[in-house]
């Protein structure tokens, strides 16, 4: 989930120290799209038994801009390159990161990385999903952080402690641990450096010339590195490698071995221990921060409304359960709705196996050596991409790479999913982190605006951000080389509703969930238009990334890009029993249902369509099951009545993720009772 990288150079290295730093100052740069709340650094000068560690809650680009790390750099050179040295005249590790926020605050200091355990200090990509069971199994260690990355580093120093050679030590690890994680480590009283991961997400530059390594999550953020050092005419002869998952690098800082291995392997030569060398020197700093004042939400629960009655007595469909509130809904004589009429059913009539393969055959093409990533999947860590993730490795003879774009509404639940998903299947994900402070204070900004004028043609509004996923998307296939994308869409999950609020008449014979014709996007522009001009609050630092995401979404080309499901069928009881049983999916303690429970903005606005028209996204979902004949309509009605009660502590987390007060907001929406359905 975040970016982890680094620099290990040897006495003699054909490594300047100007090409040091601009190689240190270019991975910083390139990983903070991997996360922007923190950054880190440590530093290991094993000659000198001392260590560095400096970190802060600022991105990285204001990190390295820092006085802090501006004396960081003069200790640097004057113990790696003393009297203006060429060449370096030590060993020294570098292990750095740039952190997206999962679990611990970056403000306490302590959650951030890299992480240090007595002797043992570690920067970690992933998320470990049974660290609290971990802690507890291991009471004699002390726990005085938030952050998954403390348990990692307190088993390797005590596995260190009790004789374990830095290999057996890592495997170790690895037994233990669920989820996903890539992991740089030193230990201040032995002379090595260790990489490892179960996902992939790693990859690195040996040059033995020039006893130079260098690493990272990404072997984009390497390749660009490298292109900058020769501009700069620095000789290198070395190569990136993958270090794939369930593998490890043991990198020797006294030599050039740079021994591989394999976490199934259980051959391991037993190290020489140095323990019994001088005490290390330690010394940790803090990149200065300005203090930020903390919005405190009013919650008062009983503000939440939900009346069933009132919305099943609402007029429905006969066949399906659209409410007569339903945008450009009719009905005919016989009760029946114009959706149901005009629908055409995907999966009637299909062999699901024979679809299935017919599918897998026509991706082939595609396939690779089985050495390098041949699909790229769009990885949300909801249930359509954790299930789509399964099919591609065990079914499709693909090797995929997964990518997420977490705009500040992505949950930690789903980070969790994501991480166990991507870690038991062995696959690297690709972390694409916005600007969070930014987006949310973008989404605020347009929620504002959207209470003084509520328009419900408006609500996609609060999603905007998310829409640069097209753009991003295609931006990795350049980057990678990978041409195909397979995406994990549901299209019984359309919901023509939220374009029909801007008037947008429904496209029925529409061949993609995504689609919009021409002239329906011209009529979608002009109503936002028109009500951006009604409503001039919207006129604000967010424009931009909204027209960004509208064009991301509707002109960002598609090429190579599937939807799975349009070719296959998606059968949601095998979609809940694979995830459950097999790779034991989270689900959300305030929902019964295993859709949406990634999406922090969901429970809101789904909210605000059950208030105020008395449906949502659950009803459309269960009526296309209907006309596929998967449920049958009074199971729907039952899943519904409980699918759409409000989801009380996701939206007390949305409306604090963005600062608004809960109790104003929820007064506002429950006001645009204008049907009189009194929910």
């Amino acid at each position: 989930m975040c970016g982890i990288f680094g620099i290990i150079v040897k006495p003699g290295a054909h490594f300047t120290y100007k090409s040091l730093a601009k190689t240190l100052k270019s991975l910083y740069q390139l990983s903070e799209s991997r996360g922007k709340e923190s950054a880190g650094l440590h530093a290991y000068f094993p000659e000198e038994n001392l260590a560095w560690t400096l970190k802060g809650a600022t991105p990285a680009s204001e990190f390295i801009r820092s006085n802090q790390y501006a004396t960081f750099q003069q200790e640097l050179k004057h113990h790696v390159f003393p009297n203006d040295a060429l060449h370096p005249q030590m060993p020294v590790a570098l292990l750095a990161h740039s952190r997206l926020v999962t679990n611990g605050c970056a403000e306490n200091q302590r959650n951030n990385q890299p992480v240090r355990y007595g002797n043992v200090s570690t920067v970690h990509n992933g998320i470990v999903v049974n660290v609290d069971k971990l802690w507890m199994q291991n009471p004699i260690l002390e726990k005085s952080a938030e952050v998954d990355t403390e348990v990692i580093s307190a088993l390797l120093n005590k596995y260190v402690s009790d004789g374990h050679n830095p290999i057996s030590a890592t495997k170790e690890i690895y037994n233990l641990i669920e989820g996903a994680a890539s992991i740089a480590w030193v230990h201040d009283q032995e002379r090595f450096v260790v990489l490892a991961t179960n996902t992939g997400d790693l990859y690195y530059y040996a040059d033995p010339e020039s006893n130079l390594i260098i690493f990272a999550s990404e072997r984009y953020f390497l390749e660009q590195t490298l292109v900058k050092q020769k501009k700069s005419l620095i000789e290198l002869s070395g190569q990136i490698e993958w270090v794939q998952a369930g593998t490890g690098k043991y990198i020797d800082l006294d030599g050039s071995e740079i021994r591989s291995f394999d976490f199934d392997c259980e051959n391991i030569e037993i190290m020489n221990s140095q323990q019994g060398t001088a005490i290390c020197s330690h010394n940790d700093l803090t990149v200065a921060q300005s203090s930020t004042m903390l919005n405190i939400s009013s919650f008062d629960e009983s503000l939440v409304r939900y009346n069933e009655s009132s919305i099943l007595s609402l007029k429905r469909c006969s066949r399906c359960i659209l409410p007569e509130t339903f945008p450009f809904i009719k009905f005919d004589s016989e009760g029946v709705c114009n959706y149901c009429r005009s629908y055409k059913p995907r999966y009637l009539g299909f062999d699901p196996e024979k679809k299935k393969k017919e599918f897998i055959a026509s991706v082939q093409r595609y396939k690779g050596n089985g050495k390098n990533p041949d699909v790229i999947v769009p990885f949300s860590g909801g249930r359509d991409s954790c299930y789509g993730l399964h099919l591609i490795k065990k079914e499709f003879g693909l090797t995929p790479t997964t990518f997420t774009y977490d705009w500040g509404m992505v949950t930690d639940l789903a980070r969790r999913n994501t991480a166990r998903l991507c870690g038991s299947l062995g696959v690297e994900n690709i972390l694409v982190s916005a600007d969070i402070k930014k987006k949310r204070e973008n989404i605020r900004k347009n929620v504002t605006a959207w209470l003084h004028r509520p328009e419900l043609g408006l609500v996609p509004l609060f999603m905007a951000g998310d829409k640069h996923f097209f753009s991003v998307v295609n931006h990795i296939k350049r980057q990678t080389g990978i041409r195909l994308d397979l995406w994990s869409a549901n299209p019984l999950e359309n919901t023509d509703f939220k374009s029909g609020f801007c008037g947008v008449s429904p496209d029925f014979d529409k061949s993609r969930v995504d689609y919009l014709s021409f002239g329906r996007k011209a009529k979608m522009a002009s109503y936002y238009g028109i009500n951006f001009l009604k409503n001039p609050r919207y006129i604000n630092s967010s424009i931009l990334d909204t027209l960004g995401a509208f064009f991301a979404y509707y002109f960002e080309p598609r090429n190579d890009f599937f939807f799975m499901f349009d070719h296959m069928v998606w059968n949601e009881d095998d979609v809940n029993r694979v995830l459950i049983n097999e790779y034991d999916f989270e689900l959300s303690p305030d929902s019964t249902s295993s859709w949406r429970i990634g999406d922090g903005t969901a429970p809101f606005y789904n909210y605000i369509y059950v208030t105020s028209r008395g449906f949502c996204e659950f009803d459309t979902f269960r009526s296309n099951q209907i006309r596929e004949g998967m449920i049958t309509r009074e199971q729907a009605v039952a899943e519904v009545v409980v699918e759409n009660r409000p989801r009380v502590e996701s939206l007390r987390w949305y409306l604090d993720s963005i600062g608004l007060d809960f109790d104003a907001v929820i007064k506002r929406v429950n006001q645009m009772d204008v049907f009189g359905l009194h929910v």
